[in-house]
């Protein structure tokens, strides 16, 4: 059996930067780096990202498109400028895919062309464009508001390639394991974490929430994935370096035990 490739989102070490995250992936044993495009200069510049991967050893996995709130001004404004961006860095630092958010409700121009616009977008660059689940936004006792468009369900729509982040599963109460049925094939790529269901983005290390990341895993490894799993954790409560290792670790010991096999 071909276990997959483990990567670390260089979010995972916030607030410490793009050239740190490379040096956690190196010295503890992550298998590649998936590089959020965000406010850390060097993450926007693919010839810095590329001579890190080559000093680390640690190749890119993917980009992830600057298509988040805190993100809207990276690389300008106009969406589809920021995806051709994308991909162009990841021809240019070796990865295959860039994972990118369906948009919000008020980029209605964006969100009409949306699902062809990344079809086309995959045919004319040869990378994937993973689609990844999102939520509904949800206030304390209230329903939930559909913030995205076309939704934050990729099985809904006809994209090839798509991301399935356990943080987003926990916060819609959805099963990632049925998500992942429903796509089949077509997911290309994870962001390992853990949730409580709560209405807040937790991003905590797997095993340490409730949406049953192990048995996710196991999922995986029965059904012979062949993308790609990247650790994408929130460290900013951590105090110490020694701290932030100790979660970075037991993250990356989390995957490699339970996408080893599942149980009998």
């Amino acid at each position: 059996m071909t276990v997959p490739r483990i990567g670390l989102s260089t979010s995972s070490v916030f607030p410490e930067s793009v050239a740190h995250a490379f040096g956690w992936a190196s010295s503890l044993g992550y298998d590649a780096v998936e590089v959020m495009v965000a406010l850390d200069r060097v993450s926007q510049h693919p010839g810095m990202v590329r001579r890190l991967s080559e000093h680390h050893g640690v190749p890119v996995s993917a980009i992830h498109a600057p298509t988040l709130l805190f993100t809207q001004r990276v690389w300008g404004t106009e969406p589809w400028a920021k995806l051709q961006r994308s991909a162009d860095m990841a021809h240019e630092v070796g990865a295959e895919v860039v994972v990118v958010h369906p948009p919000f409700r008020w980029q209605k121009e964006y969100a009409a062309g949306f699902v062809d616009g990344i079809a086309a977008l995959e045919e004319s660059t040869g990378i994937a464009f993973a689609v990844e689940n999102m939520y509904p936004w949800r206030a304390r006792q209230r329903r939930g508001v559909e913030m995205y468009l076309p939704g934050w369900d990729p099985s809904d729509e006809p994209y090839a390639n798509t991301v399935i982040d356990l943080s987003h599963a926990a916060i819609a109460h959805d099963d990632p394991v049925a998500m992942a049925e429903r796509l089949g094939p077509r997911l290309r790529h994870v962001h390992l974490t853990d949730g409580t269901g709560s209405a807040k983005d937790e991003h905590l290390v797997p095993g340490r929430g409730s949406i049953d990341a192990a048995g996710f895993l196991h999922h995986l490894a029965r059904t012979g994935f062949a993308g790609e799993v990247v650790l994408e954790i929130n460290t900013r409560r951590c105090t110490t370096r020694a701290e932030r290792e100790g979660d970075l670790r037991e993250s990356l010991e989390f995957a490699r035990q339970h996408l080893a096999g599942s149980p009998t």
